[in-house]
This record gives structure tokens, C-alpha cells and sequence, in this order.
């Protein structure tokens, strides 16, 4: 066979063919282009998203390092940050933190840190600049100076009171030297000294075995990516003789992740399930494409299909006629993809602050970056080769004699003479036309009731939602109040000092409409229990390694049967709070009862609010014997000597143990769960409740209320909401409070977050099934306009030829509702069984609404847009159609 050089004519033939269909040009250029926005779209939603979240969390967590050694020496900051992997390194010498008011419901550290660092921690100041070294300068963020009553302005005077970890208090007085706005979604303020003030604070500061951060050093790094930081991390360490995996172990160095680098956390999660789940994502955006320009290119080659023949006639090859189809589609590409790419844009920023919003973003970020045109355009003409690699196939294949006859219903089984009494029926005749290409009409149909299906499963998921059962796990009443401390994130309930007064509890009752009300004292320390040797280790050795546990066991106090005590926490409840336990076994009856010395023993739950069984050992019926501490010694592990100076001692080789003590034994009456919101908020210790009275009477030292728990009617309620938001921000800031309402307002916007996701998917999806079907049905009817023209030439009438297009509008439209309904039904069960086993909060409620409000804009559709269509043909004379060989 000899090669001819033909690719010019190939090329030529291709380039005239276009410009032959200029008409049908514009909607494969409208195709592609919808495709690519529905790419772009999606894209830049998705990187606007995680570009937002990223600044949110870097934010949230204080930074945007990508990997940090804590608590390290100057020494170890020079050399870990030489390292050949560090691209860029900043360093914090960690001073102390306020603690007392005004600082008491706010994160404020005090810290030196150079221009990196604080560029890193958000902290470079918008308003002048960081301190020189050598003054007396401090910058700061305005919350510092709002809570210290200091307007900001360089050269104020503000005074800075701090607390080391070892209780020793500093002030001193600063001049400001710069400020930058309070960012509300940061965890801490920071006071940004210099390192000359910073160095002198700290003269005769000994950091005592390593405990506490005042006075370490925190070394913040970044790589050339955020794939494998915490890899990156320990390869850094091992480099210099060090090793992050065992606490207990020699040169251990603590290492911390910033997880705001969604890179982090896809290399630290990316099981086959997520990566499936990204594959399946990626798989149905590209089927969404294909759905359309599919069609647009399989009713071009049809319509071609006599050119094709006589190409090949004279000697054309499939190869070369696939070619052809091919260059054309490239082509119209060149025109399509950029009008999708910036269209696509500008919707995918239309629509990512109403997503941003539903998430409770208050900032959000959107971004134009490469990859989102780079992936878009890719991806489009990946679809755009796919979907043209079928009509391609079909030109190839046709032979010359059959492609001058053909038709769409030409290829596959003939089918015999039909013959009946009836005649033929308009009814029958649009049957008839949509079974011509089962291909074409399945895809159509398949394309509308996807989006259909999509915007169903979206509004069973919501619905779903159980707000019952979500408040049911959070909510114990209708308004909680206790420290600010208690509700602060990884704070709690420690001591009596954060206790609620009666001054909060009478003005409370003072406002009126309190139906229930009832206190929970807590006693978080001085009490001791006797465990077996087993449960020590497995409930120590949830949090630290065996030879850790190995080290604890060293210096513990065993009775005499080889009982080890433990430190315990105890709730003392009131009539309220002990309503709301939930019993696993037992009876709760004798703890109401404060002359009977009974025990509930507490075990932690799951989100389903299922009991782990192995998070407490005692049974009911159990006899447990509580130390109640009222004064601890600390002595030398190695030789078991009392020592009166704790600091004297290397932290490894300092132990505690009770002094004064009396022991106070109890009967277990129950085993019981509580709720998260009426617990110390913190886990980590064996927990036991009591009667109110009982604690009251057992408990070692001071004794604070935890937390006071009240319902109100539904008239106060909203006055009491009020009235605790002033009381707690301007009358006593020390206090804090959590409602019923609170709870709500999350869940409702937890809810409408998803359903606006839901929906934007169904619409970009739906819009596709929409503009598919409006293709079908225009080039469907300008490819027949022969055809139509013939049939009203033996006599069908215009109004019966209106009425057969309006029959294949609508049984587009009914199938597209049918299959979505046959649809919704399988979806419905995998929401039920997946979903319900993702979301603790989740009741599966199977519903049809959405199918049934579209249905009207289906049937309106199918009826309008062929009527439309026909107007355009019927404007020539049936003479002028018959005529037409486009």
C-alpha cells in the first residue's frame, strides 16, 4: 500500500467542512464552551475552597509553617534550620501568658520572634513596625490593646502582665511600636518583645525538666512542598542524631504539623476510598461533558454522513475520515475552551461566597490559579476526544452505498413491514423517531434525570438531618452557664477558682421565666483511686508509649494487695444534671439520696452515643475506695525520700504522692454516659458521680460549681439569651455561657451548607441536562428539516407535524421523570446505608418533592422548545427544504 502525503488535503477537507456548518458550528462551540464552564466551575470552587480553608486554618492554628520543632534550645535552632531540606526557617522565644483579667477569656502569649516568624504568625504589623532591639517596644494585635483600654497609637504606653509556666508573674510597661488587626479567627493575640527584653526576663529563669514553654525555643519551617511534612520533619531530625517517635526514648525532639496543608493531609489519608471517591468525582464531570458534546458531534457526522460515503469513494480511509472528525473538533476547541475557561470562572466566583457563607467562612479567598485553567482545558478536551471517537468509529465504518441512504435507525437489525389498521398515529410516529437513535435518546434522558437525581439525593441527605438527635447529643438544657475557661477549647473545668458564684445564679433567677435549674460541683483534682496494674497500662498507654508507662509505673503507690493508685475526677449533681445521665446498667435512684454513699461510674461514648465499654472498669455492685487528698509531698522516684524542693529534682525522677488523705468507700449504682457539653470538657482520667451533698461533704479542699444548668419557658427564652450576652460580656466577663439556641443556629447552617452545595452540583449538572436536551431537539429537527418537508408533501398537515414534535419533546421530558424517579429510589437506599453511617445525626427520610417541582419545567420544555424550533423551519416553503442537502 503506498503512503501518499495527504495530510494537507486531510486538513483542507476538514477546515472547508467547517465552514460549510457554520450554524451547526455555533453549538458544538456552545457545547464544548459549556462543558469547559462546567469544568472551570467546578475547579475553581473547589481551589477557592481549599485556598480559603488553608488561610482559615493557617489562621485557626496560628500559621502558615509547614512543620514546627517545639520546645527546643538556641542552639538546636542553628542547627536543625541548616538543614539542606529547610527553604525557609523562622524562630520564637516563648515568654508566658496573662492569665488574670482582662486576659482571662482571651489567648494572649508573650513572645519574641523575628521577621519571619511573625510574618509567618500574621503578626508583621499593618501600623508601624516591629520593636528594635535594645527598647523598650512591643507590638501587638488590637484585641491586646482593646482588652488593656489603650487606643492605638505609636508611641502609647501599655502595660503587658504575663505569667511564666513556672507561676511567676511579670509587667512591665512597653511603647508601642506597631499593631495589626485582631483576626477573630486565630486562637491566640500575640505580643511580639524584642530579644534583648526577652533575654533579660528570662535572666535566672531555669527551665525545669522540661517542663512548661517559657523560655524554649519553637523553630517553624518550610519545605518545597507540603506532601510529606511530618517525613520531612523526622528525616531532619535523624540528619542531626535526633528521632520524633518516642517520647520516653533519648534526643527525642516534639514535632508539630500544620494540617491547614490539605497536601499534608491527602499524603496522611489517602486510602483507596478517597481515592476512589476522587476518581468516581472526576469520571462524572467528564461523563456530564460527554453527555452533550456526544450528541453534538454524533448528529454532525450523521449529518454528514453522505460526504463521508463519497469521500470514501474516492479513496478516503477510515483513519483519514477519523481524522477529519477529530481536526474539526480540535478546532471548534480552540473556541470553545477559552469562552468556557473565562466564563467558567466567573461563575465558579459567583458562586463560591453563597458556598463560603453556608461553610461560616468570614473571609473568603478566591483564587485564579493556573491549575484551574491548566486542569479545565485539559480535561475538556479529554472529554471532547472521548466524545468524538464514537462518530469517528461510525463515519469510518459506513460503506459509500450505505451512507447515501443512511439514516440514524439504518445500522443494526432490520425490522419488518409493519402493518395495522390505525394508520399512522402522531403518538406513534414520535415513539417511532426517538427509537431511530436509542442511543442518542438514552444519553438525552440519562443527562436530565441526573441532575434531577443529584438535587433529589442532595434534599433526602438534608432532610435528613435530625436536629432531635444532633441536640440530643450536645444540648442538656436550655442555657448552661459557667467560666470562660470552662467552654475555651482545650481548657475545661480545673479548679474551684473557676467555680460559678451565686451572684450569676441569683441574677439568672431574677429575670423570671426559669421552670428547672440545677448545679454541678466538680472536684478535678485531690482524689485518688485504686486500679489494677492491667488498667493502668491500657488507659495510660492510650496516650503515651509503653516505656513511658514503663517509667510511670516506677513511681507510683501500690496497697497493699498491688493496687495502683490513680488520680480520678468526681461530679457532684444536682437533681437537674443527674435527670440527664443516660444509664447503661443499673439504677440511679440511690444517688439521689445523699444519706447513701453510692456511685455512678461514667464511660465514654461514641458520636452515636453508643458506650466504649473499656473506657471505665467499675461494675454495679462494685465496692470503689476514693482517696480524698488533702495534702500531696513530692519525693525522688529512685529512692523514695521526700524532697522539699521539686525543682532540685530532674523532672524523670520526681514523683507525687498523698500525704494527708482520708478514704471514703462507695457502692456502684450505675454505670452511666453524659453528655460532652455537662462534662469537664477533657478526657484522660477515670470519672465518678456522686450526690451534690455527698461530695460536698467527702471532698478534700475547696470545691467549686462547675457549671449551673437551667431550662426556661419558651416566652423568657430569648430575653434570657439577651440577658446573658450583656451580663457575660460587660457586667461579669469572667463568665460565659452556652444556649440551646447556639446549637440550632450551627445546625441549621451546617444544613443549608449542604443543601447549597448539593444544589450548585445539580444545577451546573442540570443546566448540561438542559442545554443537552435543547440540542437534541434543535439539531434533531434542523437535520430532518428534509424529512419533515417530505412528509408534509404526501399530506401531513403543520399542526399534526407541531403535534409529533411536541410528542418527542414530552416523551423526552416523561422518560427523563421516570428514570429519575427509578433513580431516587436506588439513591435513596445508598444515602440510607452509607450516609446514615457517616453522620451520627442522620435519619433517613425518602422523599420525591424535588422530581415532582421540576416535573412542570420538564413537561415545559419538552412542549415549548420544539415548538420553537418549528417556527424557525417553517419559515421556508416546503419547495426550499426538500431542496436543502446541508
Amino acid at each position: 500500500m503506498l503512503k501518499v502525503p495527504n495530510k494537507r488535503c486531510i486538513r483542507r477537507l476538514s477546515d472547508k467542512g467547517l465552514r460549510a456548518a457554520r450554524a451547526r458550528n455555533l453549538i458544538a462551540v456552545a457545547a464544548i464552551a459549556l462543558t469547559t464552564i462546567l469544568f472551570t466551575s467546578l475547579f475553581t470552587i473547589a481551589m477557592t475552597i481549599n485556598h480559603s480553608f488553608q488561610q482559615s486554618t493557617f489562621r485557626q492554628v496560628g500559621g502558615d509553617m509547614m512543620g514546627t520543632f517545639k520546645d527546643i534550645t538556641e542552639a538546636q535552632v542553628q542547627e536543625l534550620s541548616d538543614d539542606p531540606l529547610v527553604v525557609k526557617w523562622g524562630a520564637r522565644l516563648m515568654l508566658g501568658m496573662p492569665s488574670d483579667p482582662p486576659f482571662n477569656k482571651a489567648h494572649v502569649e508573650v513572645s519574641y520572634m523575628d521577621e519571619t516568624n511573625a510574618r509567618g504568625y500574621f503578626c508583621m504589623p499593618t501600623t508601624g513596625a516591629l520593636p528594635r532591639e535594645g527598647t523598650m517596644e512591643a507590638a501587638c494585635d488590637t484585641r491586646v490593646l482593646r482588652l488593656l483600654g489603650v487606643e492605638p497609637r505609636l508611641g502609647a504606653q501599655v502595660t503587658i502582665p504575663y505569667t511564666f509556666t513556672n507561676g511567676e508573674k511579670h509587667a512591665d510597661t512597653f511603647t508601642l511600636s506597631g499593631w495589626w488587626e485582631y483576626d477573630p479567627a486565630g486562637m491566640a493575640s500575640m505580643v511580639v518583645v524584642p530579644r534583648s527584653y526577652a533575654d533579660r526576663a528570662l535572666a535566672g529563669y531555669e527551665h525545669a525538666g522540661g517542663h512548661g514553654s517559657t523560655g524554649t525555643w519553637t523553630l517553624n519551617l518550610y519545605f518545597k512542598n507540603a506532601m510529606h511534612i511530618r517525613d520531612d520533619l523526622a528525616q531532619i531530625a535523624q540528619n542531626h542524631g535526633y528521632q520524633t517517635d518516642d517520647p520516653s526514648g533519648g534526643r527525642y525532639l516534639k514535632t508539630g504539623v500544620n494540617w491547614a496543608y490539605t497536601g499534608a493531609q491527602f499524603a496522611s489519608n489517602a486510602d483507596p476510598s478517597v481515592i476512589l471517591a476522587i476518581a468516581a468525582l472526576l469520571v462524572l464531570i467528564i461523563f456530564t461533558g460527554y453527555l452533550i458534546i456526544y450528541n453534538v458531534f454524533r448528529i454532525s457526522v450523521t449529518g454528514d454522513i453522505r460526504q463521508y460515503g463519497l469521500l470514501k469513494t474516492i479513496g478516503a480511509t477510515g483513519r483519514q475520515l477519523r481524522r477529519i472528525i477529530r481536526r474539526q473538533a480540535y478546532l471548534l476547541s480552540l473556541a470553545g475552551i477559552p469562552l468556557g475557561l473565562v466564563l467558567g470562572w466567573c461563575v465558579g466566583t459567583r458562586l463560591v461566597p453563597v458556598i463560603m457563607a453556608q461553610l461560616s467562612y468570614k473571609v473568603t479567598h478566591v483564587t485564579a490559579h493556573p491549575l484551574i485553567f491548566i486542569g479545565a482545558a485539559l480535561f475538556s478536551l479529554i472529554t471532547v476526544r472521548i466524545s468524538c471517537a464514537v462518530p469517528g468509529r461510525i463515519a469510518a465504518r459506513v460503506s459509500p452505498v450505505e451512507a447515501v441512504r443512511y439514516t440514524e435507525a439504518a445500522s443494526g437489525r432490520k425490522k419488518g413491514r409493519k402493518r395495522g389498521v390505525h394508520g399512522a398515529r402522531v403518538g406513534r410516529m414520535a415513539l417511532s423517531n426517538l427509537g431511530r437513535s436509542k442511543s442518542r435518546t438514552v444519553l438525552t434522558v440519562l443527562s436530565l434525570s441526573l441532575a434531577v437525581v443529584l438535587l433529589n439525593g442532595a434534599y433526602m441527605f438534608t432532610q435528613g438531618f435530625d436536629m432531635d438527635k444532633y441536640l440530643q447529643n450536645w444540648v442538656v438544657t436550655d442555657f448552661i452557664v459557667g467560666d470562660a475557661g470552662y467552654f475555651q477549647t482545650g481548657q475545661g473545668y480545673t479548679s474551684a477558682d473557676q467555680g460559678v458564684g451565686d451572684d450569676i445564679i441569683q441574677a439568672v433567677g431574677a429575670q423570671g421565666g426559669v421552670t428547672e435549674s440545677g448545679r454541678i460541683w466538680a472536684q478535678p483534682a485531690r482524689v485518688q483511686e485504686f486500679v489494677s496494674e492491667d488498667w493502668y497500662r491500657m488507659s495510660h498507654g492510650k496516650w503515651v508509649g509503653s516505656e513511658t508507662v514503663d517509667l510511670m509505673m516506677e513511681g507510683v503507690t501500690r496497697t497493699p494487695d498491688g493496687r495502683i493508685a490513680d488520680d480520678a475526677t468526681l461530679y457532684g449533681m444536682e437533681k437537674l444534671p443527674l435527670d440527664h445521665l443516660s444509664v447503661i446498667d443499673g439504677d440511679l435512684a440511690p444517688l439521689y439520696d445523699p444519706n447513701q454513699n453510692a456511685i455512678a461510674a461514667v464511660y465514654e461514648v461514641n458520636d452515636y452515643d453508643e458506650p466504649h465499654m473499656d473506657s471505665a472498669w467499675g461494675q454495679v455492685g462494685d465496692e470503689i475506695t476514693l482517696r480524698h487528698v488533702d495534702e500531696y509531698e513530692y519525693y525522688d522516684t529512685r529512692t523514695g525520700e521526700t524532697t522539699p524542693d521539686p525543682d532540685a529534682l530532674d523532672a524523670g525522677f520526681l514523683g507525687v504522692r498523698a500525704k494527708a488523705y482520708h478514704d471514703v468507700a462507695y457502692t456502684v449504682c450505675a454505670r452511666v454516659t453524659m453528655r460532652h457539653s455537662m462534662s469537664y470538657r477533657y478526657y484522660g482520667r477515670d470519672a465518678f458521680v456522686l450526690n451534690a451533698d455527698v461530695l460536698r461533704r467527702d471532698a478534700a479542699g475547696e470545691i467549686g460549681v462547675m457549671a449551673y444548668l437551667f431550662n426556661t419557658t419558651p416566652e423568657a427564652n430569648a430575653g434570657m439569651e439577651a440577658f446573658l450576652k450583656d451580663y457575660t460580656e460587660n457586667v461579669m466577663p469572667t463568665y460565659d455561657y452556652e444556649s440551646k439556641q447556639s446549637y440550632v443556629d450551627e445546625f441549621e447552617g451546617m444544613r443549608g451548607m449542604f443543601l447549597t452545595m448539593g444544589g450548585a452540583l445539580a444545577f451546573i449538572i442540570g443546566l448540561v441536562g438542559v442545554l443537552n436536551f435543547l440540542n437534541a431537539v434543535l439539531t434533531g429537527i434542523l437535520t430532518r428539516r428534509r424529512e419533515f418537508a417530505v412528509l408534509q408533501a404526501v399530506g401531513m398537515t403543520g399542526r399534526q407535524l407541531k403535534q409529533m414534535l411536541v410528542c418527542e419533546g414530552l416523551l423526552y421530558a416523561g422518560s427523563s421523570i421516570v428514570a429519575a424517579v427509578c433513580l431516587s429510589v436506588v439513591t435513596g437506599l445508598v444515602i440510607q446505608s452509607v450516609l446514615g453511617s457517616m453522620f451520627w445525626f442522620f435519619t433517613y427520610r425518602f422523599t420525591l418533592l424535588p422530581v415532582l417541582l421540576v416535573t412542570p419545567v420538564f413537561l415545559l420544555l419538552g412542549a415549548g422548545v420544539p415548538l420553537l424550533t418549528y417556527r424557525t423551519i417553517a419559515r421556508q416553503s416546503i419547495v426550499e427544504r426538500i431542496r436543502t442537502n446541508e
